[in-house]
């Protein structure tokens, strides 16, 4: 029998001070992390991809790896070097 972990267990997992440990390989404890840093960006903001590095730097010194995952999770959609927030929670 295996038991769900709540996504508030996960981000205290993984998070110390808000910055991760390390990225989860477990996809679905990943999107609770993506989903919890696609907070970090405005719905309806366009951002160069220099922006959305320095956000992600705030998680993670691999933001490439943070900025694909997020992009291929569809919580951002990228064109050319422009970004935007097109999924996750809203709060």
């Amino acid at each position: 029998m295996t038991t769900k972990e709540s996504p508030s267990n996960v981000l205290h997992r993984f998070l110390t001070h808000g910055r991760l440990l390390t990225i989860p390989a477990k996809q679905s404890k990943r999107r609770v992390i993506l989903d919890h840093i696609a907070g970090s960006f405005e719905p309806g903001v366009r951002y160069p991809e220099t922006e959305v590095n320095e956000i992600l730097l705030r998680f993670h010194d691999d933001f490439a790896a943070l900025r694909r995952y997020l992009v291929e999770g569809e919580f951002l959609t990228r064109e050319n070097s422009v970004y935007w927030r097109s999924g996750g929670s809203v709060t």
